[in-house]
């Protein structure tokens, strides 16, 4: 009896060692395109992006889906976090964190950042980062 036990241990142990992780890679978004007005940024909800203004930070929720009835873009943030005259394509750029619901928004030209919190309407948050 002890003998099958180690021998399937030492089975599952080799099978588990050789088996792939089949977790997909994240996208990685190119932030070097500062000519561009907006960014779609995935998360790792698969029916989930950030709609982002690089020029002034604003962003929306987009959820997107083969029913017509899940589709939607919802604000996540209407705030301008420049003034008008400050605006810049490419100035504002986010950056994934290990969280599925949280990003860094960085402005690339001043360094301030915000943690962004997607989600349900009641969850949602931009946190200027001090």
């Amino acid at each position: 009896m002890k003998t099958r036990f180690i021998t399937l241990f030492l089975l599952f142990y080799i099978a588990k060692s050789f088996a792939q992780n089949t977790s997909s890679p994240p996208i990685q978004i190119n932030s070097t395109d500062s000519t561009v007005g907006y960014k779609l940024f995935p998360t790792q909800n698969m029916f989930t992006f950030i709609k982002l203004n690089t020029r002034n930070g604003q962003m929306w929720q987009v959820q997107w889906d083969t029913s017509s009835k899940n589709r939607s873009v919802s604000t996540l943030s209407d705030t301008l976090l420049v003034d008008k005259d400050e605006e810049k394509n490419g100035r504002f750029f986010l950056y994934p964190t290990t969280n599925i619901f949280n990003f860094i928004l960085l402005d690339q030209i001043d360094g301030r950042m915000w943690q962004i919190t997607w989600g349900r309407e009641k969850d949602r948050k931009v946190l200027l980062i001090e």
